[in-house]
């Protein structure tokens, strides 16, 4: 309940703070604070876990939640929050009533990139355990480095997506992480070269730098979809609904894992996620784009022009 208060809030505090100019760079920064976390429990792990086992890592990862402290006593509200806030529940019930499209629109988004996310990550640990026979701390520096790809990427298709537009960098980056598939995966063999730890490390950093390049960019185009009475509400509730409905992705996947092959993981993984990315890509073009707009300027729909972006205040 704690943790899943925090994504939505804080990605419309800091969205609705930033220059619209800078707000996809800004956004990737935002979300790979995610990756950065990744990052770190995986040096954690690597570190802690040979020496005192897995109970003092559930301490270590409370500890940056006390970050969230300094947040509520250092961080002002935002103007527009303090502009466009409701006076009683009813307004925001109306509110939310009223946008009932747009809660199923980014709901449908959110579900997709989460089984982009979960789908390349959740398992991934076990693929390197069962298909490639890593001990522990192999496994711990391997999502290091992907961890690293994706802060990068993250980074990158947030600066790109505030040049070429949200929905275009997004569906390039999985268009680029389709093609990264066999050798992330092994799978299909005939299109990798042999086995070669270089070409599996490479895989999995190039992997994270794809997906969650797209992920970068996720802050700032639901906030900005997202009308000013209901910017509180609907990115956090989107993104939750998004992990509920692709929760079963991992678990279907390891169902799918033959049980008579010691290699059984790179066929469903590569298969899974060649699926996902593709219907990724259609549901991001399928979807509208309000890169830029201004916040604070009421709830109108915003008329998308042919590359899906608000051009003039009134617009916004």
């Amino acid at each position: 309940i704690g943790m899943g208060g925090e994504w939505g809030v804080g990605a419309s505090l800091a969205m609705e703070k930033v220059s619209p100019r800078w707000r996809g760079v800004l956004s990737g920064l935002l979300q790979e604070g995610y990756a950065l976390g990744n990052l770190l429990a995986a040096l954690a792990y690597l570190f802690v876990f040979p020496k005192w086992g897995w109970r003092p890592l559930f301490w270590i990862g409370g500890i940056p939640a006390l970050l969230a402290l300094m947040v509520r006593y250092g961080v002002k509200e935002s103007a527009v929050w303090e502009k466009t806030r409701h006076t009683d529940w009813k307004t925001l019930i109306n509110s939310i009533s009223r946008h009932w499209l747009l809660i199923l629109e980014l709901m449908l988004l959110m579900t997709v990139m989460m089984c982009s996310s979960h789908g390349t990550q959740d398992l991934y640990p076990a693929f390197l355990e069962k298909d490639w026979d890593f001990s522990p701390q192999k496994r711990a520096i391997i999502t290091a480095i992907t961890a690293v790809g994706a802060i990068l990427g993250g980074i990158t298709f947030g600066l790109w997506s505030d040049r070429i537009g949200r929905r275009r960098a997004m569906s390039i980056a999985f268009a680029c992480a389709l093609l990264v598939i066999p050798i992330w995966s092994g799978w299909p063999a005939w299109l990798v070269p042999g086995e070669s730890l270089a070409l599996l490390v490479t895989g999995g950093f190039l992997m994270q730098f794809m997906v969650q390049g797209a992920w970068g960019i996720i802050p700032a185009h639901i906030s900005e979809m997202s009308p000013d009475s209901v910017r509180g509400f609907l990115p956090g509730f989107a993104y939750q609904m998004g992990a509920l409905f692709s929760a079963a992705l991992p678990w279907l996947v390891s169902r799918w894992v033959p049980k008579d092959m010691p290699r059984g993981y790179g066929r469903p993984l590569a298969l899974s996620a060649m699926v996902v990315f593709a219907v990724a890509i259609i549901v991001v073009l399928s979807g509208r784009e309000k890169k830029g707009i201004q916040f604070g300027h009421g709830d109108e729909s915003i008329p998308a022009t042919p590359g899906g972006v608000a051009t003039t205040t009134r617009d916004a």
